[in-house]
């Protein structure tokens, strides 16, 4: 019986989050002030006591998630002892800081950067995405390559759920021929841009020299990267994959896959939120899921 640790992404925020965390322990609350004197501004006050809204924040939302889940891992102490680790878009960067890949600061400067430069993309050309449900992933594939416009699948969420990607025109387009063949659902998203195609591109050129320029160790367990959904342990292969994830796909739902089929029998979800384990229960029901818990 192996143990899987996940960590969420974008989306999964809430306010309050993480207090707990620093009631608990004084580990915590030293992480947390390190991140407010990283960041240059009071995020730990904007998780604990912000509105929804403030938490909506690009420059918000995703370190708040990271440091959600970096920081609930380090406290669980040796609770955290997992066989492997994934995470679902800027959840990779979770895993990885986590997994001992990255450095907590390391980690927290590249997510601050990656969440500044994705809000630059969005503003630079104006995109969205959409969630297709109850269609097989060919037949979304296929559609996506018929339209001229930009439009990707960008999100193997789960099956019979992908998320798909590109300019408005594109997404529409989309929509209305995916409803056409039987899509259970097909709506727009509430998200600033296109994440994860290739109208991310001007961010992964600026997020690509901050990666390569930060220390990357081999991690203690392997990390399923969301470009190949494959279990990689070497630094110069995490870097890659990394460099590519803002344009490439999440394949999640082939990593959930990979890692039953590689021996995961028990998923931990780290971090807010509990939709990593809902996906991962419907790729295969047999398997046992959780959220991460202080005690």
């Amino acid at each position: 019986m192996k143990k899987a640790f996940v960590f969420p992404g974008q989306g999964a925020q809430y306010p309050g989050m993480g207090k707990d965390l620093y009631d608990f322990s004084e580990q915590a609350r030293d992480l947390f002030h390190k991140a407010d004197e990283i960041l240059g501004f009071p995020i730990t006050d904007i998780m604990f006591n912000g509105t929804e809204e403030d938490l909506r924040q690009t420059k918000v939302t995703q370190p708040a998630i990271f440091l959600h889940s970096v920081i609930l891992a380090k406290v669980l102490g040796d609770q955290f002892n997992p066989d492997m680790v994934a995470g679902h878009s800027l959840g990779e960067f979770s895993a990885l800081t986590a997994a001992g890949a990255l450095s907590f600061e390391d980690g927290l400067r590249l997510v601050s950067k990656r969440a500044m430069a994705m809000q630059k993309a969005c503003e630079k050309e104006p995109s969205t995405m959409a969630a297709i449900l109850g269609v097989e992933n060919e037949v979304v594939e296929k559609v996506c390559a018929e339209i001229a416009e930009v439009v990707v699948p960008a999100n193997y969420n789960t099956t019979g759920q992908i998320v798909i990607s590109g300019s408005h025109e594109g997404i529409d387009k989309a929509i209305a021929r995916l409803t056409e063949l039987g899509a259970k659902r097909a709506m727009k998203l509430q998200v600033g841009g296109a994440f994860h195609s290739p109208l991310m591109e001007p961010a992964r050129a600026e997020l690509a020299k901050a990666i390569e320029e930060a220390p990357i160790i081999a991690p203690v367990c392997p990390v399923y990267q969301n470009v190949n959904a494959l279990p990689v342990t070497d630094p110069a292969v995490i870097r890659t994959n990394l460099v590519s994830q803002l344009t490439s796909p999440v394949r999640w739902t082939q990593t959930a896959q990979n890692m039953i089929a590689d021996g995961a029998t028990r998923f931990i979800e780290v971090g807010p939120g509990t939709v990593l384990q809902g996906l991962i229960k419907k790729v295969d029901r047999s398997v046992e899921t959780e959220s991460a818990k202080i005690q």
